[in-house]
Parts: structure tokens; C-alpha cells; sequence
């Protein structure tokens, strides 16, 4: 069966991994988890063969002129490796424009107020290059900000026991930003053009950035494709029966955390550009109710206020990349939270993984960790990107983890990973060939929203 949402579900993914332990996984996969090395902006990478790598127009040689004089070093090394590996030249963003010329729009045009451009363009290009750098983890607050902050968490409440449980709450905070991570690393590693056309649109003076989406890859009937929209309240514009214009964008409080990090940002914790990212899919999913200083959120369908549920995941990965996404639920979980069984064996989860890999698609995932009896105490997301079989014929998955602490992909072997999948991101008509649709993610929704109200 295949299935929309999270079989009784209903705490958000995010957050576990961080608060039970720096280096939870799941039992069976901790055991066969490898580091690999991250890209070091050196020799030869996976290139698209319609890929451009060598600047060809007097234009395009004095925009990269341009930006070599505002990237530090390492900046001017990652976009040399952009370059050679096709990543700079590429137009894969909604409106056909190159990462190059929107990283040097984001150069030469005015920013948001405050913001610098040679940082934003700086930890742009890096990422990139090298998407592994992606983090979820808060910078913390500094203590000549930490006053204005406690009055905008606490409305100017002057009580003094209110303001020291948002001060604790500030200095204990852990990041329920996965979801949202590992699709701004998806964007990064599968469409760099349109991750510079995000970071160039969310740091401009309108920080927003508008994207025309196919309604198709929300639902096959339009009136639902619409009622989604409302539902999730996207600021839209139906240009006809097929198409949309959406508006994304953070909310108001993720700039006061982008600026602490551009000023403050020390070693592993997210950059100003992750946190514009994550804060804007994060409002996207919650139905336009993050709050990125508490990391907290509202909305009709969730009944907790951390993270994002399957729906949301689901909805919020198909209007970012344009494209037919269905959350296919793994394991049959019971009203105690207990894991009693599986919706697919092992064969068929692994052949959707392996099609969605071969098909060039990352998969974000979302994985339990359970008890001795089998209950679940905790879910992260990471992200798939490839894997590889050893020599004596073990597959290994391949994935990146936004709250590691490495910049680097990370593997696990597929016997250990595959049971403690809840649910994969894969693209519809992968689904629909090996599993048995009964009812969709849209209608899923629907049904929850309305037990919800009831």
C-alpha cells in the first residue's frame, strides 16, 4: 500500500537525533556508518554533458572577473571547481538564468538592509561547490543581541521568570531544521542554478523569490493542486489551469539571524545563506507560521510545534523543485507509536531507491530509531544521493546528514538503513509501478486535516 502520511504519526521530524545524542542513529545502521571525503575543489566531477564548462561570451568572462576580485580564497577556488564542473554555467533555475549570472546579480545589486554581499556571495559559491557543507545547527544568540532577541520571543514582557525561560531556552536550543536541510542540500547538489537564484532573491531587498510551478506536480486534478495552495497559504497567482506563480519567502525573524551570522558565525554552525534557506522551506511546510529564533511552529497540521510532518515535507519538496514527489510510507506503525510491520519488503524498497538514484533524483528520507520493544523515541531526515555495491556484493547507500557535524557524505549499508525507513521522497511514477496507490497524499491530507478539526 501506498500511503501519504505517516501511519498515526503525528511528532514532527528534526529533532530526536540532536537532543538524545550528538551521534544518535538508528542501532542497526550506527555499526555501518563510513565517512567519506568531501570534494576539495580538485580535478574532475560528475558533469551533465549539456553542461558548459568554459566561459564562452565577453559578458559572461567579465562577470567571472568580477567575482573572483569579492571571494576570499577559498571562494575563488570553489569557483573554479564550479566552473570545470559544469555547476557555473548550468541554467537549471525556473527562469533559465545561470548560477553565474545570478551570483553576480547578488554581487552588483542592492541587498537587504544590513546584509553584506561579498559574505553572502562568499558562503554562495562554497556551498555550491561543496553542498556537504549544509548544516542545521543555530549559531547561538551573542549577549549584546540577547536582550533584543528575549523581547521579540517574549512580546516586550517585562516578567522576569518569562524572559529567563526564553534566555534558557536560547542557550539550550536544538535545530528541527532536517527537513528543511536536506532539501536546500538537494537544491544545492541537483539545481546550483537555481540555489544561486533562491540565495540571490532571498537576500535582496524583497526577500523573496518567486517561482512558476507546474500545478500537475501538486495533484493531477487542479482544484486540489489549488486547495493546497490555500491550504498551505502560498502567496499565489493561477495564470491558467496549469500553471502558478508562487512567492517564498522566510519569515521576518530569520533576518535577525542572519545577520548574528554573517557577524558571528563560528566553525559548524549554519551559514547566513542555510539560514535564509531552511527558515523559508520551513515556512513554507508550516503553513506560514515559523518562527526562526525559537525555531517553533503553528499550523493546522501539526500537533507539535517543532519540525515537519510527512504532508508538509511532501508539499514543500514538490513546490521548491517543481516536480511530482510522493512520501511513500515504509513501516506499519500502531496508536503506541510501535513499529508492527512494513508496508513493502526489503526488495522493493530497495529497487524505488536504486530507479530514483538512476534517474538522477536525490531522496530525502526520514528514518525512526526505536526501543527494545520496537517504539519509536526519535526520526530524522538525511538525504540519499548515490550508491555503490563492494566487492563482495554488499550495496552500500551513499547520503549526506545536515546534523553530523561533518562536511562530508556519509554511507550505510543498505541491510542496516532500509528497515529503518518511515518514508522516502520518490518521484510519483516510480511509486505508482511497484506499490499499490489507494490513496494519495492529497487526500490523505485532506482526511487528516479533518480529523484534526474534529
Amino acid at each position: 500500500m501506498l500511503s501519504g502520511y505517516s501511519n498515526s504519526i503525528i511528532s514532527n521530524y528534526g529533532i530526536a537525533p540532536v537532543q538524545i545524542n550528538k551521534s544518535a542513529k538508528p542501532s542497526a545502521v550506527k555499526e555501518t556508518l563510513t565517512y567519506t571525503s568531501a570534494p576539495s575543489f580538485k580535478g574532475k566531477s560528475s558533469v551533465d554533458s549539456n553542461f558548459r564548462t568554459s566561459l564562452s561570451t565577453k559578458e559572461e568572462k567579465a562577470q567571472y572577473k568580477h567575482l573572483t576580485k569579492h571571494l576570499d580564497k577559498e571562494g575563488k577556488k570553489a569557483l573554479n571547481y564550479a566552473l570545470k564542473t559544469g555547476k557555473l554555467l548550468s541554467n537549471n533555475s525556473n527562469d533559465k538564468t545561470t548560477t553565474l549570472e545570478n551570483l553576480y546579480k547578488l554581487s552588483t545589486t542592492q541587498r537587504a538592509e544590513g546584509m553584506n554581499p561579498d559574505i553572502l556571495l562568499n558562503h554562495t559559491i562554497k556551498t555550491i561547490a561543496n553542498p556537504h557543507l549544509i548544516t542545521q545547527r543555530f549559531g547561538n544568540i551573542p549577549d549584546e543581541h540577547k536582550r533584543e532577541v528575549i523581547d521579540l520571543i517574549t512580546k516586550g514582557d517585562k516578567n522576569l521568570i518569562e524572559r529567563k525561560l526564553a534566555e534558557y531556552e536560547l542557550d539550550d536550543m536544538f535545530s528541527g531544521c532536517c527537513v528543511a536541510a536536506s532539501e536546500e542540500f538537494n537544491l544545492a547538489t541537483r539545481q546550483p542554478a537555481e540555489f544561486a537564484r533562491f540565495a540571490e532573491g532571498l537576500t535582496s531587498p524583497k526577500k523573496s523569490v518567486q517561482k512558476e510551478i507546474k500545478l500537475d506536480s501538486l495533484s493531477d486534478k487542479t482544484l486540489d493542486a489549488i486547495w493546497l495552495l490555500n491550504a498551505f497559504e502560498i502567496p499565489y497567482e493561477a495564470k491558467d489551469f496549469k500553471t502558478a506563480k508562487i512567492t517564498l519567502a522566510p519569515d521576518k525573524n530569520a533576518y535577525i539571524r542572519e545577520q548574528i551570522q554573517e557577524n558571528y558565525q563560528d566553525r559548524l554552525e549554519r551559514s547566513p545563506i542555510d539560514v535564509l534557506f531552511q527558515s523559508t522551506f520551513m515556512n513554507v511546510g508550516s503553513q506560514q507560521s515559523y518562527d526562526t529564533l525559537t525555531d517553533k511552529r503553528g499550523g493546522k497540521f501539526s500537533n507539535d510545534d517543532r519540525g515537519l510532518i510527512d504532508f508538509e515535507k511532501t508539499f514543500m519538496e514538490t513546490v521548491v523543485e517543481d516536480k511530482s514527489i510522493t512520501s511513500v510510507t515504509y513501516q506499519k506503525v500502531d496508536d503506541n507509536q510501535r513499529v508492527i510491520g512494513y508496508e513493502a519488503d526489503y526488495n522493493t524498497v530497495k529497487d524505488q531507491l536504486l530507479e530514483t538514484l538512476s534517474k538522477g533524483n536525490n531522496i530525502i528520507i526520514g528514518y525512526t530509531m526505536t526501543d527494545e520493544n520496537n517504539v519509536i523515541n526519535g526520526g530524522h531526515e538525511i538525504t540519499i544521493t548515490a550508491s555503490r555495491t563492494d566487492e563482495n556484493g554488499n550495496l552500500y547507500f551513499i547520503c549526506n546528514d545536515t546534523d553530523d557535524d561533518n562536511p562530508a557524505p556519509v554511507e550505510y549499508l543498505a541491510t542496516s538503513l532500509i528497515p529503518n525507513i518511515h518514508h522516502a521522497g520518490i518521484p510519483t511514477d516510480i511509486a505508482d509501478k511497484t506499490m499499490q496507490q489507494t490513496e494519495n497524499w492529497v487526500l490523505g491530507l485532506r482526511d487528516f486535516n479533518n480529523d484534526n478539526k474534529q
